[in-house]
């Protein structure tokens, strides 16, 4: 078992400056991607998007469920044997799948390309070739993420902060070479993404080997029992898994038949920049899931609610002000990222609805940590069947009447009932007493007065003609509502009282 314990501030900064670069130069290369590619080649990247997520499915849960048994592991609940043992059984099933998803997406290339897809400028041939490269990114792309969960279950997200930063920069602006030297087409911007994957593998591989070596011991023998063991939870995992990815993703299948592959193009840059939202809470996934795990297994029941309250209301004082500007300012915000004004007219009312779903989904993430950490799914599984009963057809309704703005009326509707509702139920079976503290004192007390003041603040600030000026407003706009959603929040305000106390 490791002793050593990796400070939980730290492993926040490094997920937060690398989740930050992440984002960051996802959001500020996707309107150079459009500007090199054109917009039908830019919905080629989101329908890629789209079914690296719908790859995820074929996880079973499995990978979840190696960052807690790997969290177990440095806890002293299993011992090194188990979790390689458990380690070589996925990756033999991870890559039995793998290969045979490759051939899957590549046989079904030309079908997805002259019958899904709505291509009027492409050639279908090229369209081609680019989905048979990625059927071939994907795969790899996903089993680096099996040894990812490996890292952060060992909390060593430092590292994995800095490699995914180095993985990121090679992704978007690597690319940038390519299109310069061979040219900005479809097929050389996946191509170059296939070589990308396969170097993001081998590095994550081989930091995985070094944290879970077996040292002198002798080589263990290979078992499917570790992986029986955890059957019941990762089935859990996986069904809620597969929810998921059916409830964030349905809309975007749905839409990529429909709309054309230019207005796919657009609906897609207003998702990147939707999915900011879901990026701030991103590292605190990380770096609670294993950390409140362990906690609950040492039952240390006050270091769990002081770390259940403290990161609600630090999400919170990012997420809310992050919401009330890509809401009330949505299409300024477009019009200075793009710089066109037929984009950003276009693709604000899919930003700020989405925002708004995105915003609940970030904040209602905490009775799934809760239910985690203690081991027990089951009313996670109750709450994503309702979703998915509600949002699969209505999605259809919307796509079908509204097109992606009705998608995301119904993803902003219903996202905010299940926020709104669904996390007094978990609370009042595994976190007794404590819900209406949580909910008033940890989320409201600090998204109200933001939302409010980002509403105030779009009826009387005057809004320049230029892109850039646009951005400094929008910039000192972000200041004011994160700076009232910090003074907002005790946590925040004792942390800050702290530290200046400290240069005392």
């Amino acid at each position: 078992m490791s002793s050593a314990n990796p400070s939980i501030k730290r492993n926040l900064f490094a997920n937060y400056v690398a989740q930050i670069y992440n984002i960051g130069i996802a959001i500020v290369m996707a309107p150079v991607y459009l500007s090199y590619m054109g917009r039908e080649a830019y919905g080629l990247i989101g329908f890629f998007t789209m079914m690296a997520a719908w790859f995820v499915l074929l996880d079973l849960g499995l990978t979840p469920t190696l960052i807690r048994e790997t969290a177990r592991f440095r806890g002293g609940a299993i011992g090194v044997d188990s979790l390689r043992a458990f380690l070589r059984a996925l990756e033999i099933i991870f890559g039995i799948v793998s290969l045979l998803g490759a051939v899957a997406l590549v046989l079904s290339a030309h079908q997805i390309a002259a019958h899904w897809l709505k291509v009027k400028e492409l050639s279908v041939d090229q369209v081609t070739a680019a989905v048979m490269l990625m059927g071939l990114t994907i795969p790899p792309r996903w089993i680096a993420g099996l040894y990812r969960a490996v890292i952060n279950g060992f909390e060593h997200q430092a590292w994995l902060g800095g490699f995914n930063i180095v993985i990121s920069t090679m992704r978007y602006i690597g690319v940038l070479v390519v299109f310069l030297t061979l040219g900005a087409t479809p097929v050389h911007f996946f191509a170059y993404q296939f070589v990308v994957a396969i170097f993001e593998l081998g590095g994550a591989g081989i930091m995985t080997y070094i944290l879970v070596r077996r040292g002198a011991a002798p080589r263990e023998k290979f078992s499917w029992k570790p992986l029986l063991g955890t059957l019941s939870f990762s089935l859990m995992i996986a069904f809620t898994s597969t929810v998921w990815v059916v409830i964030s993703q349905t809309d975007k299948l749905i839409l990529s038949k429909l709309l054309t592959l230019a207005e796919y193009g657009v609906f897609s840059l207003a998702v990147v920049a939707a999915g900011a939202i879901g990026s701030l809470a991103g590292p605190f996934t990380q770096a609670l899931l294993p950390r409140l795990t362990r906690l609950v297994a040492e039952r240390d029941d006050d270091g769990f609610d002081r770390l259940y309250s403290g990161a609600t209301q630090s999400v919170c004082v990012l997420v809310a002000p992050a919401v009330a500007a890509l809401s009330f300012y949505a299409e300024q915000v477009l019009r200075a990222w793009t710089g066109s004004i037929q984009i950003a007219h276009h693709a604000a009312p899919i930003l700020c609805l989405y925002a708004i779903g995105n915003g609940w989904v970030a904040m209602s993430s905490f009775p799934f940590f809760l239910q985690y950490a203690k081991g027990t799914l089951r009313l996670h599984f109750i709450g994503c069947a309702l979703q998915i009963l509600l949002l699969v057809p209505l999605f259809y309704w919307g796509a079908e009447h509204y097109g992606a703005v009705g998608t995301g009326m119904v993803w902003a509707a219903v996202l905010s009932a299940y926020g709104l509702i669904w996390p007094a139920v978990v609370h009042a079976r595994l976190y007794k007493g404590h819900h209406w503290r949580w909910i008033i004192h940890d989320v409201a007390s600090i998204a109200v007065p933001t939302v409010l003041v980002g509403w105030l603040l779009a009826l009387i600030v005057p809004w320049p003609a230029g892109r850039w000026s646009t951005l400094v407003v929008l910039a000192a706009l972000g200041i004011v509502l994160l700076a009232v959603a910090g003074s907002a929040s005790s946590f925040v305000r004792k942390s800050v009282i702290a530290r200046l106390a400290a240069f005392r």
